[in-house]
């Protein structure tokens, strides 16, 4: 049986105080493959994999490098995630929203872009979504509250490849939400997609980061983001595989608002180690941007032989280590990521990653973050 998410109780069911459009995702390619792309077929049932953990996400279940791939997240009835389905980027009218199904508590399902002044509309070249505050009784006229719902949308230049996240800050546990992430059966122009994947040298991907963090044992939810790098070796390993390596650098961290919590959560992150008259016994060695800016530990991969395929697609683990002065390293987080290679010159890379860790700043409080990235050879 599903458990149930806690709400923060303020959030209750109270009356407040006082899609051209094209979906983000184009419609997953039937049988037949009768859109030019390849066949693929695509349903709720996770792919029964061979190649290791972690295993891929739900979604096409005859994959090639000639189709479209569509990945969504799996649903998780302990945490909420996976629950949203049918998102849709709308914009026939030049409307710039967002559509988003089987999330209660959001509204209409229509989520509009951010305001850049008393919230966050963009994070890199990722554009950020909210959820409705409030929604209005049909038959009474009541007008009630909703919970909070975010989401970032990013597509590639050409229009190959796409992800969204959709998570909600309204829940003393992760909450419910999704994130999809997929290689598209045309590009902008129209031109079929497809992946010719080489079988010699490496090549180095670079581009944008952002993501959404919520938590357990509070309520809430924060933005990130940063630099995202892939370096691909496309000789090795032997069998048919590639080497895969992703790092994410310069990640800061933004409040619902948009203000920069980096250097408050360093702080925390520093203290985590204390002596009993409550000074810290290490020094975190700091990272910084190049504009100075303090950033969180760099997120590294784990390497294996299995992480890639022939179809482009990529699955792998991640972790974030804290250094400290004394030699001491802290593992901070944790978790996978997930991507697709795309293009006939494998020109780029989009990719969704979640990891967890300890919050700091807060007793008995995890977090989880989600973060979408596409990168391009450089």
């Amino acid at each position: 049986m599903t458990r149930l998410l806690i709400l923060i109780l303020c959030l209750g069911f109270v009356a407040a105080c006082e899609s051209g459009g094209g979906d983000v995702l184009q419609n997953p390619t039937t049988d037949g493959g009768t859109d030019g792309s390849g066949g693929g077929t695509t349903d709720e049932t996770p792919i029964d994999s061979v190649r290791g953990t972690p295993d891929l996400p739900p979604g096409t279940t005859n994959p090639s490098p000639n189709s479209q791939i569509v990945r969504r997240e799996e649903r998780d009835e302990e945490t909420g995630g996976g629950y949203a389905t049918n998102i849709r980027y709308l914009n026939d009218e030049g409307q710039d929203e967002f559509f988003v199904d089987n999330i209660a508590f959001d509204g209409n399902n229509v989520y509009t872009r951010g305001d850049p002044v008393t919230g966050v509309a963009q994070l890199g070249s990722f554009a950020v979504y909210e959820g409705a505050e409030t929604t209005t009784d049909p038959v009474t006229g009541t007008t009630l509250r909703t919970f909070t719902y975010r989401a970032i949308y990013g597509r590639s230049t050409n229009g190959e490849t796409e992800f969204a996240i959709v998570r909600s800050g309204s829940y003393v546990d992760y909450g419910f939400g999704g994130f999809v992430y997929q290689r598209n059966g045309f590009d902008d122009d129209g031109n079929a997609v497809r992946l010719v994947l080489p079988d010699e040298g490496d090549a180095r991907y670079t581009g944008d980061y952002a993501g959404i963090r919520v938590f357990t044992g509070r309520g809430g939810l924060e933005y990130v983001d940063g630099d995202a790098e892939i370096i691909v070796d496309f000789k090795d390993f032997n069998e048919g595989n590639r080497g895969v390596a992703l790092f994410v650098s310069n990640r800061r961290i933004y409040d619902i608002n948009g203000t920069d919590v980096t250097r408050d959560y360093l702080t925390a992150l520093e203290r985590g180690d204390q002596s009993g008259d409550g000074t810290s016994n290490r020094t975190i060695i700091p990272e910084t941007d190049d504009e100075g800016n303090p950033v969180l530990p760099t997120i590294r991969p784990v390497i294996s032989p299995d992480d890639a395929d022939a179809n482009g697609e990529v699955a792998g683990e991640v972790f974030e280590i804290t250094e400290f002065d004394n030699g001491d390293v802290l593992e901070s987080g944790e978790g996978t990521y997930y991507a697709i290679i795309s293009g006939d010159d494998a020109g780029e890379i989009v990719g969704v990653l979640v990891m967890t860790g300890d919050d700091p700043r807060f007793t008995d409080s995890t977090y989880q973050e989600t973060g979408g990235f596409i990168v391009y050879r450089r």
